[in-house]
């Protein structure tokens, strides 16, 4: 029949999202959901100078979400409009099927394109030793990904939190049990934070952290849009060492799709034999199982076990609380502009 056009049915489609109740309830309830998928960490990152985009991959047969991408986008300045940005997916996408990848770039690419991208980056949800990783990473090489620095650490402990407790404290090492116990009979007292002034004041033993153990960190005002943003969601907390009122140390810990994640870590010069860490890091995993995680990410440790690695002791202190070393994909780019890209990297090598 010459002259009429057949509709052929779209079996997916991307579709913008606006609604925070309702991207947050679909990556919370995902078992592939992460806590830098969430709403709010987008949020967090806006005021950081990147720019969040957050797409539904929509089943126009199921009529409901399968998957889900926040990408984030940075402008490159000196880049002419229309060409500029660099789109991130940092833990994502959340698929519920890896079956789902194709169709969802086969979308993602043309849709970034257009809205002036010159490379995409993905750092996938998925570790090295599990089958869905390696196929994920097979996908991707063969998709026209190429492997990049990673943004996220590559390698973290990953702590089962559905033993009960006394199995989490048998697993843990002795000194490690002994330490968490030694704190409490010393009268090291945890609490949450309750205010921004909490903040402020775990801002100062941060500072002293920082210029203890040489690493950097973010501005007051960033720490404080965390506990603004995450802490009446109840998608972070922020817990407080004391001896009698003086604070001696402090952590952030994330919850969102039954994980835990140990974010940021400062403890002060005073009393450190009380052994503060110790208690905060055991409250912390007891709250998240009472909150239903079933996993607690200590959130990187170095890339080797050598003992004369700068970040050694961060690795002899995580690795101490019964939990399992993990190694993610990495980082997986893929440039729509290819020389634009490389003179970006050339003119910011910290582009990322």
């Amino acid at each position: 029949m010459i002259g009429v056009k057949l509709y052929v049915r779209q079996p997916y489609t991307l579709r913008p999202v606006t609604s925070q109740q309702s991207w947050d309830t679909f990556v919370s309830s995902h078992p592939r959901g992460h806590l830098l998928q969430s709403w709010g960490w987008g949020e967090l990152k806006a005021g950081a100078g990147w720019h969040p985009l957050r797409l539904f991959l929509w089943d126009n047969e199921q009529n409901r979400p399968v998957a889900a991408a926040q990408i984030l986008r940075r402008t490159v300045a000196f880049l002419p409009p229309g060409i500029g940005h660099l789109a991130y997916i940092p833990k994502g996408p959340v698929l519920d099927d890896l079956s789902l990848a194709a169709p969802f770039f086969r979308l993602l690419h043309p849709y970034l394109r257009r809205h002036g991208a010159i490379a995409l980056q993905v750092e996938a949800p998925y570790t090295v030793d599990e089958p869905d990783g390696l196929q994920c990473a097979a996908w991707m090489k063969q998709s026209g990904f190429s492997q990049v620095g990673a943004v996220q650490p590559l390698r973290t402990i990953l702590l089962d939190l559905t033993p009960d407790e006394e199995t989490l404290l048998a697993r843990m090492k002795e000194k490690w049990r002994y330490n968490v116990r030694l704190a409490a009979r010393k009268g090291v007292h945890i609490r949450a934070a309750t205010s921004e002034d909490d903040v402020r004041s775990w801002y100062r033993i941060l500072q002293t952290t920082s210029e203890r153990d040489a690493f950097g960190i973010h501005t007051k005002d960033y720490y404080l849009r965390v506990w603004r943003i995450f802490a009446p969601q109840r998608q972070a907390r922020l817990f407080l060492a004391e001896k009698d009122g003086q604070l001696l140390a402090g952590i952030f810990v994330g919850l969102l799709a039954k994980q835990a994640i140990y974010l940021y870590g400062a403890s002060s010069n005073e009393l450190r034999q009380l052994m503060p860490n110790y208690l905060l890091q055991w409250e912390a995993i007891r709250w998240a199982k009472s909150e239903g995680a079933i996993c607690y990410d200590f959130w990187g440790i170095p890339a080797t076990d050598d003992e004369n690695e700068a970040m050694a002791g961060v690795y002899r202190f995580k690795s101490g609380w019964g939990g399992s070393i993990v190694r993610f994909l990495g980082n997986y780019q893929y440039a729509y502009h290819p020389l634009v890209m490389r003179v970006a990297r050339r003119l910011l090598p910290s582009f990322m």
